[in-house]
């Protein structure tokens, strides 16, 4: 329980260090990840599968089965990295295969480095996202996958200057 206790102050002290406007624009550019997520969440609130979450801090592993109480906080870092803010507009290259949709920048001011997006049959199987936040004292990586009725994992390494890197991750596998 003290694993799961640490990683929430983790994820909460990660959501506040944003490194661009928050701002959402009206009209949607890219793919519109925070409405899929959020219809994912209430899609699974709804189902309420169990799951088994493995939680990895710095090696040390705790693991149970459960059903998750609330989807919108434990699927927010996927909408955390909402490509469709108006500061962040003509920011992304994208590239366009039959079965996916990948954006990227290389933008500094943008945190959300690539987004891939895959497809079978029009519809999203699979959601990758890589976030980098980066400043003289902190470095921060975070790699986001989603997989619906399947899994969800967030990896996050983060590397403050003068004290040990610290890494983390956490997996929910569907049943």
């Amino acid at each position: 329980m003290r694993i799961l206790s640490l990683l929430t102050i983790l994820l909460f002290t990660g959501a506040c260090n944003s490194a661009a406007p928050d701002k959402q624009t009206s009209s949607t550019s890219y793919f519109d990840l925070k409405t899929y997520i959020s219809k994912e969440s209430q899609r699974l609130s709804a189902a309420n599968p169990e799951i088994t979450k493995t939680v990895i801090v710095n090696g040390s592993q705790e693991q149970k089965r459960l059903h998750i109480a609330d989807w919108p906080k434990e699927l927010s870092s996927f909408t955390d990295a909402d490509l469709n803010k108006s500061a962040w507009q003509g920011l992304f290259n994208v590239k366009k295969t039959p079965q996916s949709v990948y954006y990227t920048s290389d933008n500094d001011k943008v945190p959300v480095k690539s987004l891939k997006v895959d497809y079978k049959d029009g519809l999203v199987t699979g959601v990758q996202v890589l976030i980098r936040n980066e400043n003289s004292l902190y470095t921060s990586t975070d790699t986001l996958s989603y997989v619906p009725d399947s899994l969800y994992q967030i990896k996050k390494t983060q590397h403050i200057t003068l004290m040990k890197e610290k890494r983390y991750s956490i997996t929910g596998r569907f049943h």
